[in-house]
């Protein structure tokens, strides 16, 4: 038998030779042989498929604006005092979803400029959950944009009908039939503001997804639905919510969450803390906690607060009457309320500037500690979790050491709270409009310490402030030169009373002023205490037996 001979191999570069159409034919029925062939009723069947497919396209065309109309009056017939706009809508038969674009809100009070501004919004099914043969639907809003100003606030803080009834939960259930299971936001945007618009409150790239929406009903304070949401506060802060939510709950939605705040700049809350007469610069706040909010109860546990490098100030003022009571009434009905739990296990302040204010007194002062060091723990609204307690450190006016302890107890019957405080060698030269405001003079020269202990509760406060003068210098030649005569001899003459009261052996000038007694708004605030405390304990300390000269004096001019 011969040998076969191969055939020779194909040159190297040699191009391949281009495949006939013979060969085509040969290959479709080497598939027809293989069991590929298509018949010609698999064909037709390709073909209505194809076609069906076609007439959805085409269709869903035409059933988008009709569509988009439809939602919009749905929506707006539910709405209350607000107005909703779809820029355009698209409806996706396969998948069964609904996308909708430039999607806006507008109060109708104040309809500019928009509250609300949605560039994208898709609603489809949630086929994770239909694998588990439950019907509900997904969420996604993209790049939400939300805008809220003072007036409008107003607006909505005055109208009879409160947010939970304006229809908001059932408007966002006419996007689409099935119930919303999965909810999520995607680089969100909130920005407020107050009365100046150069401060804007602004949260940036905030994420939040809420799942297991509509699980089944639970218990009271069972929260079923996993929440997360974090973002940017206020361009160089950072805030992260991570908890649970009961969102089936009635009148409203439940929350119980762990947040952390980091680092968030405190100056952009001006405009808003004017309002309560507290003026602050700068300062950054840092906390973490636990926040519980539902129908049955409301509690606010922060575990750490600190606030670093602040100037804050409480202004007194003729205005202050009646915001002050509005806030007194709200912490007498927080005190003690059984439904609402208020902790705060530590409040650290590092490293501030914190005074009081008198815009009545003419000249205006400020009574301030710098450098100080606040610490606070164990304060609630609940008398049973027991006082809280404080220190306080920093430099009096400036110059003078100053040490304080305090505890405070949450009563409704009005303050309840003791005081120890001490103060060395604090600079009497810059107290000069404290004296201006009182007394009429300034001072030279020369040193205060000061000794106090208080005790408020059931509408009385009893204590004693024991001021100690050290080298008063009330007359300066030089300082003074400019000043009309009669002013020179009355400062000259509080200088000859000061060295009357004078201790010989140890050169101090020693008195004290018992401040006991009514207190004539048992419900005052701590501030507006340290408010009488500055008008009325020092100047009777600073300015013992010399009623009488001051009286003469003025009488002379």
């Amino acid at each position: 038998m011969a040998a076969s001979v191969p055939e020779p191999r194909k040159p190297a570069g040699e191009p391949r030779r281009k495949r006939r159409f013979s060969d085509h034919k040969t290959f479709l029925g080497k598939v027809g042989h293989a069991g590929f062939h298509f018949s010609k009723h698999t064909l037709q069947l390709l073909g209505i498929l194809l076609g069906l497919i076609l007439l959805i396209i085409v269709a869903s065309l035409f059933v988008d604006e009709p569509m988009r109309r439809a939602m919009e009056r749905s929506m707006n017939e539910h709405l209350t005092g607000y107005d909703a706009r779809i820029g355009s809508l698209d409806f996706h038969l396969i998948g069964f979803s609904v996308t909708l674009h430039d999607v806006s809100i507008r109060q109708e009070a104040h309809p500019e400029p928009a509250v609300a501004v949605i560039p994208r919004l898709r609603a489809s099914v949630q086929w994770s959950e239909l694998l588990k043969l439950k019907l509900v639907s997904d969420f996604q809003v993209d790049q939400p944009k939300v805008y809220l100003n003072l007036v409008q606030i107003q607006q909505e803080n005055n109208d009879d009908v409160p947010v939970q009834k304006r229809g908001w939960q059932q408007a966002l259930e006419d996007i689409y039939p099935l119930k919303i299971n999965l909810f999520q936001i995607n680089d969100g945007a909130l920005t407020y503001i107050d009365t100046d618009p150069k401060r804007p409150l602004q949260l940036t790239h905030v994420f939040v997804q809420a799942n297991n929406i509509r699980n089944i009903r639970y218990a009271e304070r069972v929260y079923p639905s996993p929440v997360h949401a974090e973002g940017i506060v206020f361009g160089t802060g950072r805030g992260e919510i991570d908890g649970h939510a009961n969102f089936l709950a009635q009148p409203y939605a439940g929350v119980n969450t762990i947040f952390t705040l980091e680092k968030v700049p405190l100056d952009y809350f001006r405009p808003m803390l004017s309002r309560a007469h507290l003026s602050i610069q700068d300062g950054f706040l840092s906390s973490h906690g636990r926040v519980e909010y539902a129908p049955t109860i409301k509690v606010a546990h922060v575990e750490d607060l600190l606030i670093d490098r602040v100037r804050l100030d409480y202004v007194h003022s003729v205005a202050n009457g009646p915001a002050e009571g509005k806030v007194q009434k709200a912490v007498r009905k927080a005190s003690n309320e059984p439904g609402l739990l208020l902790r705060l296990d530590q409040f650290r302040l590092t490293n501030s500037n914190v005074g009081w204010v008198n815009r009545i007194k003419s000249p205006n002062y400020r009574v301030f500690v710098s450098g100080a060091n606040l610490n606070v723990t164990n304060l609630s609204n609940q008398l049973k979790d027991g006082p809280a307690r404080a220190t306080l450190n920093g430099k009096f006016m400036g110059s003078g050491t100053t040490n304080a302890r305090a505890n405070y107890r949450a009563d409704k019957s009005g303050l309840d709270f003791d005081l120890d405080l001490k103060i060395d060698g604090t600079q009497m030269t810059a107290m000069n409009d404290i004296w201006k405001a009182y007394g009429k003079f300034d001072v030279a020269g020369g040193s205060m310490s000061l000794y106090s202990q208080l005790r408020a509760k059931n509408g009385r406060i009893d204590g004693y402030v024991k001021p100690l003068f050290q080298n008063v210098d009330v007359y300066d030649p030089k300082q003074d030169k400019n000043k009309p005569f009669f002013k020179k001899v009355y400062e000259k003459v509080v200088e000859g009373v000061a060295g009357l009261l004078e201790n010989k052996k140890t050169d101090k000038v020693v008195t004290v002023a018992d401040i006991s007694g009514p207190i004539s708004n048992p419900h005052s605030s701590p501030m507006q205490v340290i408010g009488k405390l500055i008008e009325n304990a020092f100047v009777k300390a600073i300015l013992p037996g010399f009623q009488r000269e001051l009286g003469f004096l003025r009488k002379k001019k």
